[in-house]
C-alpha cells in the first residue's frame, strides 16, 4: 500500500475536471445585491427617500467591485526538494500561486496533501495569502522526512477570492510531486573472503592462480613466468630457479534477493520501530553499498509475484541505481499457487543473500531449492523482535507462542539442510556466517 495522505484536499469532481475554473459570485455579493433589492423595494412602495439612500451605499460598493472583472484563472504549482534526501533529513517544499491577471487576489486559501511520512510544518491546516496584480506568492513547508520511498507533497488546492470578495474562483488542484527519501545505512562491513569469485578485478582472494597479492606457495620456475616473482631464497638453497605463487584478485557477485510476499510489523520511521520492509530494504542498502566499494558485481530481485529484477553491475552509479530500485519496494504476495522461483535465476558462482522474515512457507522452499542447487545461500532473518503476522492478532497468547515455536523448527530444519540463517544486527553482523560459508565453499566437493 502506497503512504497514507491527510485528507486536506477533496478529490476534483468529474464536473469540475470538465468545466475547469470559473469565477462565481460569492455569498457577499448575494447578501449585497439581496439587500440593495429589498431596501429599494421598500423604499418605493413606502415612499421613502430615506430607505432609498440606505441602499445606495451597497449599490455603490457592488459596482465599484465589479468594475473590473477578472479574465485569467489562478495557476498553481507544488516543488519540492529533488536532491539526495535520507532519512531524518530535513525536507524543503513550496506551493506557489501565479496571479496572471491585472486584479489582485484579496484572499488565496492553500490546502495540501503530504505523505504521513513527512512532517511538514502546519502543512495539516490551509494557509491564508495575498497575491498582487501579476505576481506571485509560495507558502513554505519545511521539515522532516522519517520514512524512505516515494513521499508525496501535493495535490495542492486554492481558492481565490477577488474584486472586494464578490468574486470567487472554483478551486484550482494540480498534483503534487513526489520526495525521493533513501533508506539510512548502518556501515556495513564483512571481513571474510567471498566463497566464489567469477570476474576480472575485484578485491576478494580467488581460489584460482593468477595476478595477485595474496601468496598461494612457491614452485618452480617456467616459461612465461616473470623475472620480479623469483623466489630467490628458495632459489638459493635448491639451485633451482623458483618463483612465488599467487592468488588472482576477482571480483564477486552478490544477489540480494528480496522476499516481499508481506509485510510484518508496524514502522515507525527513522528513529522508531522497524517493519519488515524497514529492515529489510535498510540491510539491502548498507549490504549492496559495501560490495559495491569493494569493486564486486551486485545484482537485486524481488521474491513475490512481479519478481522485479536489476542486472548485476558495479560502481557507484550502481549503488544509486540500487537505492532507486529499493525505493518501489512494496509488498508483493503471490497466489498459493504460484512458486515458480528456480535456481536458474541466480549465477552458480553468486552470494545468494536472502532476507527474509520466513513467515511464507514458500520461502523456506525457496531456500532449501537454492541450497540443494549448490548455491552459496545465506538467509537473513528480517522479522522484527515480537512482531508476527497481522492474521495472529485474534490468536491467544498460547496460539502466537506455538507459532514461534514452529517458525523456530523452521529455521532448524534450514541450518540442517545447510543453510545458514542469521538475525540482522546491523554492521559485522553476517561476518561469523560468510566465514564459514567460505570454508565450505574451499572444501573439496563430492561427486
Amino acid at each position: 500500500m502506497g503512504p497514507r495522505l491527510r485528507s486536506a484536499v477533496p478529490p476534483p469532481s468529474p464536473a469540475d475536471a470538465t468545466a475547469g475554473p470559473a469565477w462565481v459570485p460569492t455569498r457577499a455579493l448575494g447578501r449585497a445585491v439581496l439587500l440593495t433589492g429589498l431596501l429599494l423595494v421598500l423604499g418605493v412602495a413606502l415612499g421613502r427617500v430615506d430607505l432609498v439612500l440606505l441602499a445606495a451605499p451597497f449599490a455603490i460598493g457592488v459596482a465599484v467591485g465589479l468594475r473590473r472583472m477578472p479574465k485569467s484563472f489562478p495557476e498553481l504549482t507544488v516543488q519540492a526538494d529533488q536532491e539526495y534526501l535520507v532519512e531524518g533529513g530535513q525536507v524543503e517544499a513550496s506551493v506557489t500561486v501565479s496571479n496572471p491577471d491585472e486584479i489582485s487576489y484579496d484572499l488565496v486559501v492553500v490546502r495540501v496533501r503530504t505523505s504521513r511520512w513527512l512532517n511538514l510544518e502546519q502543512s495539516d491546516r490551509p494557509f491564508a495569502i495575498t497575491v498582487g496584480a501579476d505576481g506571485w506568492a509560495a507558502v513554505e513547508l519545511s521539515g522532516e522526512a522519517r520514512r524512505w520511498g516515494r513521499q508525496d507533497v501535493g495535490p495542492a488546492a486554492a481558492r481565490v477570492a477577488t474584486c472586494g470578495g464578490l468574486l470567487a474562483c472554483r478551486p484550482v488542484i494540480t498534483n503534487g510531486s513526489d520526495v525521493r527519501v533513501y533508506p539510512v545505512t548502518e556501515p556495513f562491513n564483512a571481513i571474510e573472503a567471498m566463497p566464489a569469485a567469477a570476474g576480472l578485478v575485484g578485491a576478494h582472494r580467488s581460489r584460482r592462480p593468477g595476478e595477485g597479492g595474496e601468496l598461494a606457495g612457491v614452485r618452480p620456475f617456467a616459461p612465461g613466468d616473470r623475472l620480479r616473482r623469483i623466489d630467490w631464497r628458495v632459489s638459493l638453497r635448491t639451485r633451482d630457479l623458483h618463483v612465488a605463487s599467487t592468488l588472482s584478485d576477482r571480483d564477486a557477485e552478490v544477489v540480494l534477493l528480496l522476499d516481499v510476499l508481506g509485510e510484518v510489523g508496524l514502522s515507525g520511521g527513522v528513529g522508531g520501530s522497524a517493519s519488515v520492509l524497514d529492515t529489510t530494504v535498510r540491510a539491502s542498502a548498507a549490504i549492496a553499498e559495501h560490495y559495491l566499494q569493494r569493486g564486486d558485481r551486485v545484482s537485486l530481485l524481488e521474491y513475490g509475484a512481479a519478481a522485479r529484477r536489476l542486472r548485476p553491475a558495479t560502481g557507484r552509479r550502481q549503488y544509486l541505481t540500487v537505492l532507486e530500485w529499493l525505493l518501489d519496494v512494496r509488498p508483493d504476495p503471490m497466489e498459493a499457487h504460484e512458486h515458480d522461483f528456480g535456481a536458474h535465476h541466480v549465477s552458480s558462482d553468486a552470494l545468494v543473500m536472502v532476507l527474509t522474515p520466513l513467515i511464507d512457507p514458500r520461502a523456506a522452499d525457496m531456500l532449501a531449492s537454492l541450497t540443494r542447487s549448490g548455491r552459496y545461500v545465506v538467509a537473513v532473518d528480517t522479522l522484527p523482535a515480537g512482531a508476527a503476522p497481522e492474521v495472529r492478532d485474534q490468536w491467544t497468547p498460547l496460539a502466537t507462542r506455538l507459532w514461534r515455536i514452529e517458525r523456530e523448527n523452521v529455521l532448524g530444519r534450514l541450518r540442517e539442510h545447510g543453510v545458514p540463517v542469521v538475525s540482522w544486527a546491523g554492521a559485522g553482523s553476517l561476518d561469523l556466517v560468510l566465514r564459514d560459508v567460505s570454508r565450505l565453499a574451499s572444501a573439496p566437493r563430492g561427486h
